[in-house]
Order: C-alpha cells, then sequence, then structure tokens
C-alpha cells in the first residue's frame, strides 16, 4: 500500500522540474505577498490545476467559473507570456475577455503581434491530468509564442 501512495508522488515529481511548471510556481509565489504559502510544497501549490478524471466527473457540465478559477487561468497564461518575454526579450501582454458563463478567448500580445491566441470554453473545468500535464501543454504555448515572435520579429518589436 505505501508503494502506490508514493507512486503518484513519484510521477507529480517529474513535471514539477519541468520549466514551465517552475515558472507557474513563481508566478503563484509571487502573488503570495503574506507568506500564506511558504510552507506549501510546489506540488501543493500546482495541485488546485490537477482534475483527475474523478475530480473532472465531480464539476458539472455547465457552470460558471468562479473568481479563484479565473485567476489559476490568469497565472496560467501570465507564466506562458512571461516564458515568452525570457525567450524573445519582447514584453508580452496578456489580454482575457470572457463571458460569465466560462466562454471567451486569451491572447498575449507582443508589440502588435498576437503571439497566443487561445478560445476558452469550459474554464470552471480548467486543469490537467497531472503535473506532467500541466507543463507539456504551457511549454507548448511557450514554444508556439516563441516561434511567432520569432517569425514576424518587426511586428513583435513595434511599439
Amino acid at each position: 500500500m505505501a508503494e502506490t501512495e508514493t507512486a503518484p508522488a513519484a510521477t507529480e515529481a517529474a513535471g514539477i522540474d519541468a520549466p514551465f511548471a517552475m515558472e507557474l510556481i513563481k508566478q503563484l509565489r509571487a502573488h503570495d505577498s503574506f507568506g500564506t504559502w511558504d510552507n506549501k510544497s510546489n506540488v501543493q501549490l500546482l495541485d488546485p490545476y490537477i482534475l483527475t478524471k474523478e475530480k473532472r466527473a465531480e464539476i458539472p457540465i455547465i457552470g460558471d467559473p468562479d473568481p479563484e478559477i479565473l485567476w489559476r487561468l490568469e497565472l496560467f497564461y501570465n507564466a506562458i507570456g512571461l516564458a515568452i518575454e525570457r525567450a524573445t526579450g519582447v514584453m508580452v501582454s496578456p489580454m482575457m475577455k470572457m463571458s460569465h458563463e466560462g466562454f471567451g478567448r486569451m491572447v498575449l500580445i507582443a508589440g502588435r503581434l498576437i503571439a497566443v491566441n487561445k478560445q476558452l470554453r469550459d474554464v470552471h473545468r480548467f486543469g490537467f491530468p497531472s503535473i506532467e500535464k500541466l507543463a507539456e501543454e504551457g511549454q507548448k504555448l511557450v514554444d508556439a509564442g516563441v516561434a511567432m515572435v520569432e517569425r514576424f520579429p518587426e511586428v513583435a518589436r513595434y511599439g
């Protein structure tokens, strides 16, 4: 039984060192101005982003996102923007338009360039099956944003 209890922790620890996961952790720690989360591990900080099949099944299909979910979503995309900034040297600004029903769009803008454009649906169910999957999806968006800035540098650097 002890082996099955430690197996998920080992899996989580594998994804926790990914560059995007570390960027998101930096974002979370930066927003903890009172030190409330100082004693939380990195895995515990990312836990609200993890939605196992069981947790996802408990969430209704239709629902309105609460402010905490919207905040987590914004931090996720802020981390993507900062990772793009670090890789390209171009400042990236996030902009989100969301309906009260959880449908909308997130864009990350570099200069006059839309570096990342993501349609969002069912935001009240925003999450990933594991930290590894969270890091993988975040890194995909970072890579796409960096590629866009590199493809159109004159637009991204126009300010």
